[in-house]
């Protein structure tokens, strides 16, 4: 390196804030993109209400964990700014204009462009109960009294009945009433919504009841001709919400909801039982502090007010809904029968290229790792994995790590079978994957009833890799067979999240799982590793080691290239590294789905950098990083993401990826969500993202190709005798400085 050079980069603090991004901001900017998809109007109408819906739940998970947790920091004085520079109290003030312009967009596409269409395409959503016909109030008050009526329970506020406790996330109606005087005490107390006050001298109290989330919050009412109309629960009561207080004058009455702080706070140096523990603390969640009060727009004064003070919310944490609240329900509304036109067709996961689901697995793999491109390919290898193992009378012992699985796990299912079965079966069960808490206390406790041995991981750390190990006994001894993934075990996330795997029986991975699975049983931790970089200890040093290598190789004057596809980059250590790889001539692109505190575009800093997000049908959850290494190209997967979390608190592995077939099979994947001019936006210097230029290129949609890719392979595979190995590229694809295809 110059002395010129050398002299430029003393002058530079990569590590300075003005370089990053802030996390938060950065995952607002995400469900923006997530947005994108919802007011796309080439994306077929259903498809947009998904969409919709998802930037809904996305937005609930963020106040509940991330806007909660700056509050608390706010609440204990903490000041300390983030790598941006911002103060919990910054952010905080930021994501609130942020999240408000968030909302008012959802709420504009919900009303002036899905309304419009789906009344168009015969789907009428009748948004009050003043708007019904005769013969639909007749339909509705029936099915209020028939249905809805015995399950609810109204409650009032007075000096024997405090304000109730409102769960989080629920949805309720709260209603000011008034005492029936004279000769009207027995009348109807009809309202109408906004209008319905009635002059009187009687105390005016608070009322509400919780709008049931055991009936369906979509109910079908008569319509005229072929369509179909529908009107949500909450107007059903709100149509009848007199009768619920006999007595009284309903002056009015609005939805609202609320969001809680639901990050569980867990000493595990202190719980004697962990799983315990957690239960306990499951029920807290419920009634935790309230950070965000959803309202309907044109709520009255009054009550508002009353909310305010029970809730003990300010002001700028309210929010005006001007339509239905929470907005989830529209998926829902996706599964409504003969709408089918208006969707996407369903996807059919095909078998994947490199493997026979009529061949015994484990001499399949015997003959070569192989890839696994899930949703393109289907997750039943994974099963037939497990479910083979328990059946095998040569298999000796299951060891896998579970995070999230399905409510019918059949992984679940194979494993208590296995247990009957006598075999050796250590599961660990994350307990505290965030929302999975309860569903992995009940798998938890099945397993353990089968005769499993279930441990929870190691205290303080998360156990999110995603592993199992095989132990089998064979002719030439004992050999292992070893499934490593970037995703969950769970067959139903399989089919909508994008996820690799491999599954082999390579005996340096295998001695390293065994390792892996003593670590988390028990006290035993390897000096080294031979293939896994296993996090906490030794996979960002490995990280480091990869980016800093590539460093030297432009700095020596060769070629020097990295490409990572994650969900998330904001470490700052590993973002300090790029922008030093950067400066030094490394070519990086980066394709991150969701938070990016990197910075793009900034001379000697991040010129040598392109971040591409893609949001699609399928959610984008690989992890694969790609060294070129001076031609000695080396291909890592694995469960992490670029994240402090990732790499510093929680249990997580990384892969490598050895067989040529696979590898290239693997850049061809990586070239084509380079080149995705569709679903793909490309962060700006200014930290917006935009979708790129398709004026003379040719249209790409990566998801769809791989599609068509999986499709394709498995027509082959009908119309002719297929070898076990069913795909290798003649040639080796290539990265132009644009991220495209290019020669070699």
């Amino acid at each position: 390196m110059s002395k010129t050079k050398e002299k430029n980069n003393t002058q530079i603090d990569f590590s300075s804030p003005e370089y990053f991004t802030n996390r938060e901001i950065s995952w607002v900017k995400f469900d923006e993109r997530v947005m994108g998809e919802a007011r796309d109007k080439n994306i077929p109408l259903f498809e947009r209400l998904k969409f919709l819906s998802i930037t809904a739940s996305n937005l609930d998970e963020f106040f509940m964990v991330r806007v909660a947790s700056l509050k608390d920091m706010e609440n204990a004085g903490y000041t300390k700014p983030d790598i941006a520079g911002l103060t919990p109290t910054q952010q905080l003030k930021e994501l609130n204009g942020l999240t408000h312009e968030l909302v008012d967009t959802q709420y504009s596409t919900y009303n002036r462009s899905l309304l419009p269409l789906l009344k168009t395409n015969g789907l009428t959503v009748v948004e009050s109960h003043e708007e019904l016909n005769e013969e639909q109030k007749e339909f509705v008050d029936r099915y209020f009294a028939d249905t809805v009526y015995p399950v609810l329970t109204p409650m009032a506020v007075d000096s024997a009945r405090p304000f109730p406790l409102v769960r989080n996330k629920s949805l309720n109606i709260a209603a000011l009433v008034t005492e029936k005087s004279g000769d009207n005490k027995n009348g109807t107390g009809l309202f109408k919504r906004g209008k319905g006050k009635k002059k009187t001298n009687l105390p005016v109290e608070f009322a509400m009841v919780q709008v049931p989330d055991v009936l369906p919050r979509i109910v079908n009412i008569p319509s005229k001709g072929d369509g179909k109309s529908v009107i949500l629960l909450e107007e059903v009561i709100e149509r009848n919400i007199d009768k619920l207080f006999l007595n009284y004058t309903v002056v009015c009455a609005h939805p609202f909801r609320v969001m809680r702080n639901a990050d569980l706070s867990i000493d595990e140096d202190e719980a004697e039982d962990l799983l315990k523990e957690i239960e306990k603390q499951l029920k807290r969640r419920q009634w935790g502090e309230v950070i965000r009060l959803e309202v309907e727009a044109g709520i009255d004064r009054r009550l508002l007010g009353i909310l305010k003070k029970e809730l003990s919310i300010e002001e700028p944490d309210i929010y005006f809904i001007p339509g239905p609240l929470d907005l989830t329900f529209l998926m829902k509304m996706y599964s409504l029968e003969g709408f089918d036109h208006l969707k996407t067709p369903d996807h059919v996961p095909e078998l994947p290229k490199y493997m026979s689901l009529d061949k015994n697995i484990f001499e399949q793999i015997k003959e070569g790792d192989i890839l696994l491109k899930h949703p393109y390919e289907t997750f039943e290898p994974v099963i037939k994995f497990v479910r083979e193992a328990a059946k095998d009378k040569d298999v000796l012992a299951i060891k896998q790590t579970l995070y999230r699985v399905s409510g019918n796990s059949p992984i679940i299912a194979a494993l208590i079978q296995a247990a009957e079965n006598g075999k050796q079966v250590t599961v660990l069960f994350e307990l505290k994957a965030r929302f999975d808490e309860e569903n992995n206390i009940i798998w938890a406790k099945a397993l353990e009833k089968a005769g499993c041995h279930v441990i929870y991981g190691i205290v303080g750390l998360k156990t999110h890799s995603k592993i199992t190990l095989v132990v089998r006994r064979e002719e030439d001894g004992i050999r292992r067979y070893v499934h490593l993934g970037t995703g969950n075990y769970n067959d139903k996330t399989a089919r909508m999240y994008t996820d690799m795997g491999i599954l082999t029986c390579a005996e340096a991975i295998g001695e390293d799982a065994t390792a892996v699975f003593n670590m988390l049983s028990g006290y035993s931790e390897p000096v080294t590793w031979n293939k896994l970089s296993v996090a906490p200890l030794w996979m960002k040093s490995r990280f480091l080691y990869l980016i800093g290598r590539e460093a030297d190789h432009a700095r020596a004057g060769r070629e020097a290239r990295i490409v990572a596809k994650m969900n998330s980059l904001c470490d700052p250590d590993i973002i300090e590294a790029l922008y030093k790889a950067s400066n030094a001539g490394v070519k990086i692109d980066l394709i991150i789905r969701g938070i990016c505190c990197l910075k793009v575009g900034i001379p000697k800093v991040s010129e040598n950098i392109t971040v591409r997000s893609i949001v699609g049908n399928f959610l984008e959850h690989s992890r694969i990083f790609w060294f070129l290494n001076e031609g000695n190209e080396e291909i890592y997967m694995g469960s992490a993401d670029w994240m402090p979390r990732n790499l510093e608190r929680r249990v997580e592995i990384v892969f490598p990826v050895e067989r040529m077939e696979l590898i290239e099979d693997l850049k061809a994947f990586l070239k084509l969500q380079l080149n995705d001019n569709v679903k793909a936006s490309l962060l700006q210097p200014d930290g917006t993202y935009v979708k790129p230029d398709r004026r003379g290129r040719s249209v790409i949609d990566s998801q769809a190709e791989c599609v068509k890719e999986a499709a394709k392979v498995a027509k082959s595979r009908k119309n002719s005798v297929v070898k076990t190995r069913t795909f290798i590229p003649e040639r080796s694809p290539e990265f132009n400085e644009n991220g495209e295809s290019g020669d070699i």
